[in-house]
């Protein structure tokens, strides 16, 4: 079970690809227990094979971020990345959460979201402001990632496929 003692005010959930992550993020927002604002991501699915991921931000504006058909230069394994659609669909989600009250979402920090200097320094700034921050971040090491996790206002929670179902009545309690 994850503990707050020190009350940080940044929660990040990391755990292996398909544990649950982004559903756990989702049921907190839908929980109507927070206000929120920010973005969330989620697969793109063509006769059951992944294709690539979405963004949506909890206002309803969506674009895709990755897709195997996209020609871009920044790649993630076999995806291609629109930094483009993110920052004008994903950054702007959280520069915006950012001017009001609530808790400011972010799934995820990783690496096709890293190819945006923007998002870095935006991230940032939302961990660095006075509002609670609920997001995922990557589980691999890079500088940023490490300078995130390491940071003394931020809670790391880990998710498994044993604890996942068991996480949203005490990350509720953690983000009270």
């Amino acid at each position: 079970m994850p503990s707050n003692p020190d009350n940080t005010k940044n929660i990040l959930l990391a755990g292996r690809p398909g544990v649950g992550k982004t559903t756990l993020v989702r049921k907190v927002v839908e929980s109507g227990r927070v206000i929120a604002g920010g973005f969330y991501t989620e697969e793109i699915r063509e006769a059951g094979r992944r294709m690539g991921f979405m963004i949506r931000t909890l206002d309803g504006r969506e674009g895709v971020l990755a897709h195997v058909k996209s020609r871009s230069a920044f790649r993630v394994g076999r995806y291609g990345v629109n930094v483009d659609a993110f920052e004008d669909i994903g950054v702007r989600s959280i520069e915006d959460a950012l001017t009001k009250d609530g808790l400011v979402v972010m799934d995820e920090i990783g690496r096709m979201e890293l190819f945006s200097g923007k998002f870095q320094q935006t991230v940032i700034r939302a961990l660095d402001a006075p509002l609670r921050v609920f997001g995922v971040i990557q589980m691999k090491r890079n500088t940023f990632l490490n300078k995130i996790r390491s940071r003394p206002d931020t809670h790391r929670v880990n998710v498994t496929m044993d604890n996942r179902d068991a996480l949203l009545p005490e990350i509720l309690g953690l983000l009270r």
